[in-house]
């Protein structure tokens, strides 16, 4: 996707910092949205088409982790970056859960903050990290739609992430064998280090969740190593 057709929601309540990134994000060629509180974004959002959110985790009327967790009940794909303090470090791993791709903390350079954007977007939409061109799995009794986001049980589906849906397709390519830890998180995160793998994690335990129906199927955690995908036999991956 070229960058003039990537529109950014920025949500940032310090005016002069959001007033900075938004003329740096417009004058590399990004459609840029600045607002300056949670609801005003959320608003905002709401009546766009935005293809990636830069959302401030500190603010006033919607902080940012409730304004990600607004905009991922709508839609589950769309890339969010979180602009964090050092001393949120910690905090960040909520916004994770919540499905939040990446954050960066303050202070930070114009150059790192359009590298983050570039790879997260180019991972989101244009990138299918795997093993194989095959995107329908028999996961037990789920059926795993990879194109679609889709992981199907009877009656039910869930609508994955984007980096829930890479993260099982590769564990599917190596289904009963061993994930490399490392490797998915060069893969997926782009980078292996402490924050992009606890983050691996919490993905792992949401996984996990929702592959809780069929007890022939299970999630492993092989120490050391990475995960184990263990389906049943007749499943095909």
């Amino acid at each position: 996707m070229e960058k003039s057709n990537i529109k950014i929601l920025l949500a940032e309540d310090d005016p002069n910092l959001g007033t900075i990134l938004k003329a740096y994000l417009e004058a590399k060629g990004f459609s840029t949205t600045l607002c300056v509180d949670g609801q005003e974004a959320y608003d905002a959002y709401l009546k766009d088409n935005f293809s990636f959110c830069v959302l401030d985790v500190m603010m006033p009327v919607k902080d940012g982790f409730t304004l990600a967790k607004d905009i991922r009940k709508v839609d589950k794909k769309v890339p969010i970056l979180f602009l964090t303090a050092k001393n949120m470090q910690d905090d960040i791993l909520e916004g994770l859960k919540i499905g939040a791709d990446d954050y960066i903390t303050k202070p930070f350079s114009m150059e790192e903050l359009l590298l983050r954007i570039t790879a997260i977007h180019r991972r989101t939409y244009d990138e299918k990290p795997g093993d194989s061109d095959k995107t329908l799995f028999q996961i037990g009794k789920y059926t795993f739609d990879y194109a679609r986001q889709l992981l199907k049980h009877d009656n039910s589906q869930e609508k994955l992430t984007s980096k829930e849906a890479q993260l099982l397709k590769m564990l599917c390519d190596r289904a009963n064998s061993v994930l490399d830890r490392s490797e998915a998180l060069n893969k997926i995160w782009l980078e292996d280090n402490y924050f992009n793998a606890r983050s691996m994690d919490v993905y792992i335990a949401k996984l996990r969740k929702y592959l809780k129906d069929d007890p022939e199927v299970e999630l492993l955690n092989v120490h050391g190593k990475g995960f184990k995908l263990l389906i049943p036999e007749g499943s095909s991956s």
